[in-house]
Parts: structure tokens; sequence; C-alpha cells
């Protein structure tokens, strides 16, 4: 680390040794304190939600109290801080939507809870949503890779429970129906953010209406 690479105006704190190098040279994010990694991703939130997509690595350290090198220290380099937030913000939000598919309800109630809380996360945290979408997906080819196999497990889970169910007959149909329903909400959600005179609730009937007739257009196919 070297002087030019500290933050101006602000003091490092004291940080444990470095971690061993990996393989090409990088120090390895493993062994790190995880209060301070945790306490780093707080100051990474609180930097993205203020500054959006273009927020900077010199401003989430200087946040954090501490030098860009210690930053990058905890974590490997900007990709491993990219998929520490990706998966700090969408692991939590797949849960809830496994949870909403899964209740014992009528499917088009769970479709309209699971349309309503992909939408609600992604209008309430849109600078984050921005920077991951759209900045670290494209400025990392592993967080876009991370990213993906996400929305791919959910699209199988829901093949899986369409066929469990019995709301569409055939693995092959169910697996076409399912990545085609969590693309088609993904994409009408990024398009809703671009017209934000779309009501909420406007939105949500019109998307939950779109994914119940794609399962029942689906399953009535000979």
């Amino acid at each position: 680390m070297t002087d030019s690479d500290d933050v101006p105006g602000t003091a490092p704190v004291s940080d444990t040794p470095p971690a061993p190098r990996a393989r090409g040279g990088r120090r390895s994010g493993r062994g790190r304190d995880p209060e301070r990694r945790r306490a780093i991703l707080d100051a990474a939130n609180r930097v993205i939600q203020r500054d959006g997509p273009d927020a900077s690595m010199i401003a989430i350290a200087a946040e954090a109290g501490i030098s860009k090198p210690i930053l990058y220290r905890h974590f490997g380099d900007k990709s491993g801080l990219y998929r520490a937030l990706a998966s700090r913000h969408v692991d939590p939000l797949i849960g809830r939507i496994r949870d909403e598919l899964h209740q014992h309800t009528e499917f088009e109630v769970r479709a309209r809870a699971t349309v309503g809380a992909y939408l609600s996360m992604i209008s309430q945290n849109l600078n984050l949503y921005r920077f991951l979408m759209d900045r670290a997906t494209s400025e990392d080819q592993r967080t876009r890779s991370d990213l993906g196999m996400m929305v791919r497990r959910l699209g199988e889970e829901l093949a899986e429970l369409l066929v469990g169910e019995g709301r569409i007959a055939g693995r092959l149909r169910a697996q076409i129906a399912a990545h085609a329903i969590v693309g088609m909400v993904q994409a009408a959600g990024e398009w809703w953010l671009e017209h934000p005179e779309v009501g909420a609730e406007e939105i949500i009937d019109h998307l939950t209406a779109a994914v119940v007739g794609a399962v029942q257009g689906s399953s009535d196919q000979a």
C-alpha cells in the first residue's frame, strides 16, 4: 500500500495483518474480520444509495473510514465487493420470492405476492439495483455470471413447482414457461422503473395477469 492510494482527508483505521496472497498475486479475502466486512458493506450501501450507480470505490472506502487498498484487501478486488453486495441483497430477495411461491394459497395470490415483492425491492432500492444490474454486471464477468445463475435457479425452482402442482404437464414445457415468466417479470420491472407515471398496483395487476396467463396458456397446449 502506498500513501498515494489513501483517501484524502481520512485516517485509515487499524487493520489486521494482510491475508495470504492468492495465486496471481491478489490477496485472498478469506480470514478477514466478518464484522469489518459487514461494516464496509454497510458503508457501500450508504454511498450507493446516495451517489447512485456511479458511486466510486474511493467514496466507499472514505465512508468506511479506510483506504482503498484496505477495502480491496477485504474483498480481494472490486469484483469481490460487487459479488458480496449482490449476495447480500439478491439472496434475501430470492428467498422471499421462494417463500411466497410455496405458500398454501391460490396460485394467482402467490403470483401477485411474488411480483409485488420483486417490484417493491427494485423501486425502493433503485440506486442499488442500478449499481448491481447495470454497472457491476457490465464491469465484471463474475458478477454477471453469479446474478445470472441466481435468476436461472429461480426459473428452475418455478418449473419444479409448476410440474409438482400439475399446472403444466411435462418438464421441458414447464422449464420453458418458467424461465420465460422470470424473464418477463424482470423485463417488465425494468420498463416500470422508466415509467413512474404507472402506479404500483396497476403494474402488479397487469403483470400478475400476464404470469397467470402464461401458465394457463402452457397448460392448455396439446
